[in-house]
């Protein structure tokens, strides 16, 4: 009887996860990896996963999790204009790179620098939001040739390190040299496939399933967490849109960095516990 209440528990919080990850994308332009990644973290450690594991197949699984949505996301900004092929024919290859390297030291690396690593970025990202969210631009242009090489490279690799689909680093990179914002969320879907496509892929192909994973894990990557949330992702992102249209979403945007920022302290926390 406890065991199927544990796993009635699970699929709610899983399926939860799902429609909030979509809401958030559709209201305020989050990427959904920001979310489901330390919301799987700490549901696989609720299932007895140790937290170096819980890490690394919360990293690969939410990846997966990123390729439906974000091929519904480029259709709708594609449809205003917003994705800019251009910027993505310059630094594909660079991202594609980029992803290769991140998602093979996730098969490798033990996965608390990764839930490090990921502290580190949900609180950057974070405080970008409290902080720098309408201010002008820092710089004028976008750099040569070899500096968005290295931007793209960039991205790919933190990206496909902590499972998330690149709009919550390449959007605020992309804005503080002055590109427009519209743009910037519209192109990151994009960028988000060409991360969690190669990223997941590689996860699932070369990734070693620890010995305490959950059940339905593949690889890195584990099917159930999968079919829970990405039906519910995609339902719910356009609910998110027409709330946007309604509430104040600079004012939720806060909210949410401030539970972003605690998310974030509390990963690193795990560094030391």
């Amino acid at each position: 009887m406890e065991f199927l209440s544990n796993n009635i528990s699970t699929l709610i919080a899983l399926v939860a996860t799902g429609a909030f990850a979509g809401i958030l994308a559709g209201l305020l332009g989050v990427g959904g990896g920001i979310v489901i990644v330390p919301v799987l973290f700490f549901v696989f450690q609720g299932f007895g996963v140790s937290p170096e594991s819980a890490m690394v197949i919360a990293t690969a699984t939410s990846l997966a999790t990123i390729i439906p949505t974000s091929i519904s996301s480029i259709r709708s900004h594609n449809q205003k204009g917003n994705v800019d092929f251009d910027l993505l024919k310059r630094w594909a290859v660079f991202i594609f790179i980029g992803v290769l390297v991140g998602s093979w030291l996730v098969t490798r690396v033990n996965g608390t620098w990764l839930t490090g690593l990921f502290g580190i970025i949900a609180t950057l990202s974070a405080l970008n939001m409290l902080f720098r969210s309408g201010k002008s631009a820092l710089f004028q242009s976008l750099p040569g040739k070899a500096g968005q090489a290295t931007m793209g490279t960039s991205i790919g690799l933190f990206s496909s390190m902590v499972g998330i689909g690149g709009g919550t680093i390449s959007v605020p990179l992309l804005t503080l040299y002055n590109y427009p914002a519209h743009k910037a969320v519209g192109t990151a879907a994009a960028i988000g496939l060409i991360i969690s496509l190669p990223g997941a892929a590689t996860m699932l192909i070369l990734g070693q399933s620890p010995a305490d994973a959950p059940i339905g894990t593949f690889g890195l990557v584990n099917l159930v967490a999968f079919l829970c949330i990405v039906p519910l992702t995609v339902l719910f992102a356009p609910v998110g849109a027409s709330l946007a249209a309604k509430l104040d979403a600079v004012k939720l945007k806060k909210v949410f960095s401030i539970v972003l920022l605690i998310t974030g302290i509390r990963m690193l926390l795990q560094l030391f516990l």
